[in-house]
């Protein structure tokens, strides 16, 4: 890894965070849950639960049930209303210097109004995240997140009652026939980022039971088992609209899997369903991302951010120096910056610098045949598949009337199904 540090700082509209390594709302209470497993000013930012304009029960249990890879959840918004917010949760984390998102709900276009209003006189907040892709809400048939229209109309009017120069995030569902036009409508609608993806609509069925897992029946599923749509929606809305900060969420459980969302265009990630498990992940997180990007010599954050939309061979217009008494040649400029080889397991390979075509050409060519020349490629490759051919039946010639005829092939004589 290089000595040198990667630079971690990240712009979301005006708001400028230390690092890109968030909270997702509702995973971490009001703060106080999390406060005894790591100091919470060291992360980007803390996101609250989803503030609404009255107390919340939520739905009766049981609302959550485990999955394959995830977790399924039906909490119906559960929270004490913006009042009670206010008065004791806000201020707990303003008096400890943590920097705040907070996220509003509501069931329509004047609760989300209502519930800015009460926050315009706040000055310690540092974005609002409109959450307008909840499907935990009673009424879930008309979520606002599913039409541009009506998650235009929400972003606009906490963007009009919010206090000025307030970034406004829209958090989006991923299961929408085109996310990005719904997120173009946000972004004309007033939002300065956008927060990618909520939870996906799920169910499960327990097999004691033989009911439903959830008192809601169905609910939003969370966890690794959402990250490759997250990761798809992430890219496709950076293509979109690459000048618009994007905060991936779903599935972020590692250092590597945070690049990945930032390869596809989010400037920042926040952390879900993996702090039930393991409450001071974002720290362990923040490590493995910062050392991600300076084993592949990455110097700037944001110049990682969409490097997956480059061309193959792109480099960076920054990257670290190599560490001192490394004995690999500088790269040459124009050349790709160095990447550490990463097994899936997570242990890294030789830093190479990348190869040539002619030198990648020698290299197959070495492997196929095991003769290390290039020009032993092609005929290796014919060599191949000429025997791959070879053990491909040759098609049988035309049978005389009086041949006997063959005997079925093992596989035929098989009863089959109708």
């Amino acid at each position: 890894m290089s000595a040198a540090s990667t630079d971690m700082t990240v712009r979301i509209g005006s708001l400028e965070l230390p690092n890109p390594v968030l909270t997702a709302a509702g995973c971490g209470g009001s703060g106080r849950e999390l406060a005894p497993f790591f100091d919470l000013t060291r992360i980007g930012a803390f996101t609250t639960a989803s503030v609404t304009t009255q107390p919340r029960a939520g739905r009766p249990t049981p609302r959550a049930a485990e999955t394959p890879a995830g977790l399924l959840t039906a909490v119906g918004l559960p929270g004490p209303g913006v009042e009670p917010f206010l008065e004791r949760d806000l201020p707990w984390l303003v008096d400890r210097d943590v920097r705040t998102i907070v996220s509003v709900a509501g069931n329509s276009v004047e609760e989300f109004a209502e519930v800015a209003r009460r926050l315009r006189g706040v000055p310690n907040i540092a974005a609002i995240e409109v959450n307008v892709a909840c499907p935990n809400v009673a009424d879930r048939g008309r979520m606002f997140g599913w039409h541009p229209s009506a998650a235009a109309a929400v972003v606009g009017a906490v963007r009009l009652h919010s206090r000025p120069g307030t970034p406004v995030l829209a958090k989006l569902a991923p299961d929408v026939t085109d996310i990005a036009r719904i997120a173009l409508a946000c972004v004309d609608a007033g939002a300065d980022g956008l927060t990618l993806v909520n939870t996906m609509e799920g169910m499960a069925i327990d097999p004691v039971t033989l009911r439903p897992a959830l008192t809601g029946v169905s609910g939003g599923l969370s966890g690794p088992a959402i990250r490759p749509v997250a990761v798809r929606c992430v890219y496709q809305v950076h293509a979109a609209l690459p000048d618009t900060p994007i905060i991936g969420v779903g599935g972020v459980d590692s250092g590597l899997a945070a690049l990945e969302f930032i390869l596809a265009g989010a400037s920042a990630v926040a952390l879900g369903t993996t702090l039930f498990h393991e409450p001071g992940a974002p720290l362990r997180v923040l490590r493995e991302l910062e050392d991600a990007l300076a084993s592949r010599r990455i110097a700037h954050l944001a110049d990682a951010v969409g490097l997956a939309h480059k061309p193959a061979g792109y480099v960076p217009p920054r990257v670290l120096p190599l560490p001192p008494g490394d004995t690999e040649a500088a790269a040459d400029p124009g050349e790709a910056p160095v990447v550490a080889a990463e097994a899936p397991n997570g242990a890294s390979g030789p830093r190479r610098r990348p190869a040539s075509p002619a030198a990648a050409d020698a290299a197959f060519g070495a492997q196929s045949d095991g003769s290390g020349g290039a020009d032993a490629r092609p005929e290796a490759r014919e060599g191949s598949a000429r025997s791959w051919e070879a053990r491909i039946p040759a098609p049988a010639g035309p049978r005389r009337p009086d041949a006997p005829a063959p005997e079925p092939a093992a596989a035929d004589t098989k009863e089959r199904l109708p």
